[in-house]
């Protein structure tokens, strides 16, 4: 049975190894923190966090999403170790992204499991206001054994004064550190997946996974084979618990008001998923042949969401597996010719000679074997992806995916949405689709500046611009595509009309609110009514009163398409976009910048917080990205649609009819 606990109220703990599973429907930065048995953290190394992941019994994830999972092995805490506290922060006071305090977000749910996913203890923190962090539990030993306690202690003072309160000197300075890695990751992750099961959801097992660059080695003492916890968000939304609310988590503004709080996480189960499809029999000494949606999930849309996750896990593990492997064979290489060298009698004559061939051979020797153990992986995964893709529903699936020629317009919104692909130099041929989680938690900004390709082609500024609107309108059709009819509104702001080739399909299909946005007055039109909007949901919820919107207000998502900026843009109306970036995607509004980051240096500062609240992808192919594992810059393909293909055309074309008929 599991004990859901109210706060105070502890439970005995007959496992070591368990995960700590946080669910909480905004960004937040998650942090476990080890102490005495007073309670005190006696240094900065005490403390696992997004910018120091793992320490000893402890990993915690390195980014700020809405789910973490957290690992935590008691037995491989010292003896100077007597609790373990699970922290929670908003990263908004910082990183400009989400809500300032906790009060404005749905209670965040934070459960113990046991590795095979059974729930010890449950604690849903309510009762939060203007606090921005809080520890949201405790484990703690008593007498020999582990328990856990739940918390709920809030602080309005954030990160810097819940640390002070535990006895730590510097806790100005964690603080900042923390900010500081968690912004970092918003904006250069790509958004990471769930977890994944201990014993592997799915037929193939990668390779051992690698230490990574930014990772360094693994503490001694720290657990073993535990699952990694990942700043992303676990499967859920959609088919799990019902519809996800409007506004990020707040409630439905049409929901009756009055009545008892339903502090119930949406997100919870209370059953089973069902089993995965089994993989057919393989030939003895051949490795499992793949199956489309065979990881762990409440749906096939979850499974092959968690599986294309899987894919992308173990293509950065092996590849890690193999760079180090390399590296290691240069370095025994290098250590061994400097030995050879040392002495002077061995410099010259067949001696010499002898020992830099023996060197040369062993380091062949060895990347050969690495590049055999890459190899057979790399099979394995082009083969998992030749079934996998083409079963991809159209919110996963590429534009040439004879899925879409099936599309109907769907009646629920989809747990994510495919930006593109990923590769990495070692599997060219492997392409990962890049899912992005709905609803969306942060804008976009195609970047239009003037690049070289990484094929080699040289790009000039006007190509650049054409190609980065046909990539925006590509993400418009595909948000629009998967969103029932009347949930998705799209605006544009063009000010000088030079997108308007690009904007065809959407323009000519009738999907926009209305025609394109031109002119100085046409921008701050567009602006003032959606910011006016964000001032109007914020005003309804954070008075307790959301059903109190004027009549006919549209509560469907808006997403604004702003092209040539910041041609058109004065001091206010750039004031305007950044008010939109950092309060927009709580209440389902959102921005997509089609921009040149260098033209815009102009407007200085003034800009960078909202650069870095905004996911940069580009029109051509580039390494910009990096996996929240071991931190491989990976390439990235934007979506393209088949030359001559009128698939964006009939899809935008069977939107604009369900939203015809849905406005009757």
């Amino acid at each position: 049975m599991t004990a859901e606990l109210v706060r105070g109220q502890n439970h005995p703990l007959s496992q070591s190894r368990l995960e700590i599973r946080i669910s909480a429907g905004t960004p937040v930065a998650a942090a476990a923190a080890l102490g005495d048995e007073n309670g005190r953290i006696h240094g900065t190394e005490w403390v696992a966090h997004p910018g120091a992941p793992v320490q000893p019994g402890l990993e915690v994830s390195r980014q700020a999403a809405a789910d973490h999972r957290l690992a935590v092995d008691l037995d491989a805490m010292t003896d100077a170790v007597h609790r373990v506290s699970v922290l929670l922060a908003l990263p908004a006071a910082n990183a400009g992204a989400g809500p300032a305090r906790f009060g404005s977000v749905a209670a965040p749910f934070v459960a113990v499991t046991g590795l095979d996913g059974t729930e010890v203890a449950s604690y849903t923190i309510t009762g939060l206001n203007l606090e921005s962090a809080v520890v949201a539990l405790e484990l703690y030993r008593r007498q020999g054994a582990w328990k856990v306690r739940a918390v709920g202690q809030g602080y309005a003072g954030g990160l810097a004064e819940l640390f002070a309160d535990q006895g730590l000197s510097e806790a100005a300075q964690l603080a900042a550190g923390i900010d500081e890695a968690v912004a970092k990751g918003l904006v250069r992750s790509v958004q990471a997946p769930p977890p994944r099961t201990p014993e592997g959801d799915r037929s193939r097992q990668a390779a051992a996974p690698a230490v990574g660059p930014d990772q360094g080695a693994a503490p001694q003492g720290a657990p073993g084979p535990v699952p990694p916890a990942y700043g992303g968000q676990p499967a859920g939304g959609q088919g799990q618990g019902g519809p996800q609310p409007p506004y990020g988590g707040a409630t439905d503004p049409h929901a009756p008001s009055g009545g008892p709080v339903d502090y119930s996480h949406p997100r919870r189960q209370t059953s089973a998923p069902p089993p995965p499809p089994a993989a057919p029999p393989a030939q003895p000494g051949q490795p499992s042949r793949p199956v489309a949606g065979d990881a762990t999930g409440w749906s096939m849309e979850e499974r092959l969401y968690n599986q294309v996750w899987g894919m992308f896990e173990d293509l950065a593990r092996t590849a890690a597996a193999y760079r180090s492997a390399v590296d290691f064979a240069e370095s025994r290489m290098d250590k061994e010719l400097e030995q050879a060298l040392s002495d002077p009698r061995s410099r010259i004559g067949g001696q010499g000679d002898a020992a830099r061939e023996a060197a040369r051979a062993r380091y062949t020797q060895l990347v050969d074997q690495a590049r055999a153990s890459l190899d057979r992986d790399l099979d394995q995964l082009a083969a998992e992806s030749e079934v996998v893709e083409p079963a991809l529903p159209p919110a996963f699936a590429r534009w040439d995916n004879p899925c879409w020629h099936a599309y109907r317009v769907p009646m629920e919104i989809p747990m994510a949405l495919r930006l593109g692909n990923l590769r990495l130099p070692e599997a060219e041929s492997i392409r990962i689709p890049m899912l992005l989680r709905l609803p969306l938690e942060r804008g976009l900004w195609i970047d239009s500046g003037r690049t070289e390709s990484l094929d080699g082609s040289f790009t000039d500024s006007h190509d650049m611009r054409r190609l980065a609107m046909d990539t925006a309108v590509a993400h418009a059709a595909r948000l629009l595509a998967v969103y029932p009819a009347g949930e998705f509104t799209v605006h544009v702001v063009d000010p000088a009309g030079s997108g308007a080739q690009a904007l065809a399909p959407l323009t000519q299909t009738g999907v926009l609110a209305g025609p394109p946005a031109q002119g100085a007055a046409g921008v701050t039109e567009v602006l003032a009514r959606l910011t006016q909007r964000v001032d109007l949901v914020q005003m309804a919820l954070r008075g307790g009163a959301p059903d109190a919107l004027p009549p006919g207000f549209d509560t469907s998502q808006q997403l604004l398409i702003v092209n040539d900026f910041p041609h058109g843009f004065d001091d206010r109306a750039v004031n305007q976009l950044r008010y939109l970036v950092d309060e927009g995607p709580s209440v389902g509004v959102h921005l997509m910048m089609v921009a040149d980051r260098e033209e815009s240096a102009g407007y200085g500062p003034l800009l960078d917080p909202l650069w870095r609240s905004l996911l940069r992808l580009t029109a051509v192919p580039d390494d910009h990205l990096a996996d929240p594992w071991v931190g491989h810059a990976w390439t990235y393909e934007p979506p393209s649609v088949p030359p001559g293909s009128e698939v964006l055309r009939q899809v935008l074309t069977q939107v604009a009819e369900a939203r015809r008929t849905w406005n009757r």
